[in-house]
């Protein structure tokens, strides 16, 4: 077997379960494994750490798999963990949801494999050359598993360009092609999603949880989303009782796709605006006509990618949420969130608090948001732990 020998020194995390190997801690490489290959992980002495499949295109050099020098990777070994993430979510397949993830990458110790279900449908994510190798695999275990309508491919091309890896053509990889529009539930509430030309995967159902919660305090409110995409908030704040939902989003299939998840839902006789624009220009538009809210929920996109965009992502964090405190009527909510893994709860909490120092604003933080059951955080691997947010009430 090909074999990694690291830096003297560089063995900790590896020891401690982390799935990491950067290319900057490996001492030399015994062998010429192509990309994908499984390599066994020696600390600096030869001494047995872990197994992995290598990539010498990528800044993370080895996702390690296991830790036991005994086992073997093989055909099995896979098979077992794709069906032990799947059967760790059968308890979230509800009368009330039937969409949600079912594999999330090494939080589920399957290093660049992310499955979400979408009803009778699957669309799956392949975003590392280990992955790639094993590809038949997957889809014939998710088949026998799951028995899907179809599965298709949604894998995310910048990605995979970081693994020195091809864009994926995209398409079906077994089944059926997904009609335009697929048919889920979640928390009763019924959407239309678009698995072929959707943002990520089609839909964001790590926001499951949160959208309940929020929407606890949407009863009579006037209610702003931003960032609504197919509005997952906006319709659970219909659901709750708001008042009047105004929803703001740049995409115009968003904006097309909200418009028919109100109709389904029968929604349309509640008070609505479905805005498309950009969100910043509209909350300044909002400003200058003297337009308030009750309630406003912020879900951008990620601002960092990386601990190197921290500084330029947080003062957008910043300038967007002092936009939105400005928005509020005295003692109103906001809701507010980020997806960027680099951004942690405390990091969000101090720009939250720059945030209100500048729009003259006093804020209390009272509720904490994360993600749900089917993202879970391997303790090993805080780099998973993406999603937070805040509800924060505004004088």
């Amino acid at each position: 077997m090909f074999k990694v020998r690291l830096k003297k020194g560089k063995e900790k995390a590896v020891r401690q379960l982390h799935p990491w190997v950067f290319s900057g801690a490996i001492e030399n490489i015994k062998g010429a494994p192509q990309n994908g290959d499984i390599v066994m992980v020696n600390d600096n002495s030869d001494n047995f750490l872990a197994y992995g499949f290598f990539n010498d295109k990528s800044r993370v050099a080895v996702r390690l798999l296991e830790w036991n020098l005994e086992t073997e990777i093989n055909e099995d070994w896979w098979r077992k963990k794709i069906a032990k993430a799947v059967k760790s979510r059968e308890h979230l397949y509800t009368g009330d949801t039937n969409t949600y993830r079912l594999i999330f990458s090494e939080a589920d110790f399957i290093p660049g494999l992310i499955v979400d279900q979408y009803a009778d449908f699957l669309s799956v994510q392949i975003l590392t050359s280990g992955i790639e190798r094993i590809k038949p695999i997957v889809i014939e275990e998710l088949q026998k598993l799951l028995d899907p309508k179809g599965i298709f491919d949604r894998s995310d091309a910048s990605a995979r360009a970081h693994e020195g890896m091809e864009t994926s053509s995209g398409g079906v990889l077994a089944g059926l092609q997904p009609p335009d529009f697929v048919s889920v539930k979640e928390n009763g509430i019924f959407y239309h999603v678009n698995i072929a030309d959707g943002q990520k995967s089609g839909f964001y159902c790590d926001q499951r949880d949160n959208r309940r919660m929020v929407a606890d305090h949407s009863s009579g409110r006037k209610v702003l989303d931003c960032f609504s995409y197919s509005g997952g908030f906006s319709l659970n704040a219909f659901r709750a009782g708001a008042s009047e939902v105004v929803s703001v989003d740049s995409s115009g299939l968003a904006i097309e796709t909200l418009r028919r998840n109100i109709e389904i839902n029968d929604f349309s006789k509640i008070p609505h605006r479905l805005i498309q624009s950009d969100v910043n220009k509209q909350l300044r538009l909002f400003r200058e006509t003297n337009e308030t809210f009750d309630l406003i929920i912020l879900d951008p996109p990620k601002y960092a990618p990386s601990r190197s965009a921290l500084t330029k992502a947080s003062r957008a964090y910043k300038d967007l949420n002092r936009l939105a405190m400005l928005l509020l009527n005295e003692g109103g909510l906001l809701a507010t969130f980020s997806c960027s893994g680099a951004v942690d709860i405390n990091t969000f909490k101090q720009i939250l608090a720059w945030a209100a120092l500048d729009a003259g604003k006093e804020v209390q933080f009272i509720e904490q948001f994360a993600q749900p059951a089917d993202h879970p955080v391997r303790s090993s691997f805080p780099e998973g732990e993406y999603l937070k947010g805040l509800l924060c009430r505004v004088n």
